[in-house]
């Protein structure tokens, strides 16, 4: 049974180049003043063991608002277990204090996670726009960071096989190749261990 703070994640998602985006966003006639800013800073054990159990910790600072999520495996999808903390407890937080109780700390201490081991490892910026596609929301991302950029068309859904059918129709009408994309969090270490001169993960 799921809590009231937790919701199955199911979303499609490929990354474009900076031409596709244009034409995605003149196609679907977004502007500038669509997009709205967010951070999500990002969290793991020193010997990575959120990443070893496919899971991913992260405060998305938005509009003055602090939510603490986990993202779980479940199936085929994500189980997303969210919490709002206050602006103090993320600071606190990133600042390798105290961490809030509540659901994500219920959550990841059932996941055997040792909580006084987490720590900060690096914050991702997006700027992001959103609109009502087909029964699912349609979501438009230019993230930054460590001195990189990326574009990114996300399509999220309450049915899976419906919203593929309908994400790849989108995607061939418009002549954008399908790409295998990793979810943010993993771009972020990948570019990390490349600029640290080590391998893929």
């Amino acid at each position: 049974m799921l809590l009231m703070s937790q919701e199955i994640e199911i979303e499609f998602k490929n990354l474009v180049t900076r031409d596709e985006f244009t034409r995605l966003t003149s196609h679907f006639q977004i502007k500038e003043e669509d997009f709205s800013s967010q951070d999500n800073h990002y969290f793991d054990t020193k010997n990575d063991l959120l990443k070893e159990n496919q899971s991913a910790l992260r405060i998305r600072e938005k509009s003055g608002t602090y939510t603490l999520t986990l993202k779980t495996p479940l199936h085929d999808d994500l189980l997303e277990t969210n919490q709002t903390i206050t602006k103090d407890e993320a600071e606190l937080l990133l600042k390798g204090g105290r961490f809030p109780e509540g659901e994500v700390y219920d959550a990841l201490i059932s996941l055997q996670i040792p909580i006084p081991s987490l720590q900060h490892f690096g914050t991702l910026s997006t700027s992001r726009a959103e609109i009502d596609y087909m029964d699912g929301l349609l979501v438009f991302d230019k993230s930054s960071y460590l001195q990189k950029e990326d574009y990114e068309l996300e399509y999220e859904v309450k049915e899976r096989k419906r919203g593929e059918t309908i994400f790849l129709h989108l995607l061939k009408e418009l002549n954008i190749p399908l790409r295998k994309t990793d979810n943010k969090i993993k771009r972020f270490y990948l570019e990390k261990l490349k600029q640290n001169g080590q391998g893929p993960i």
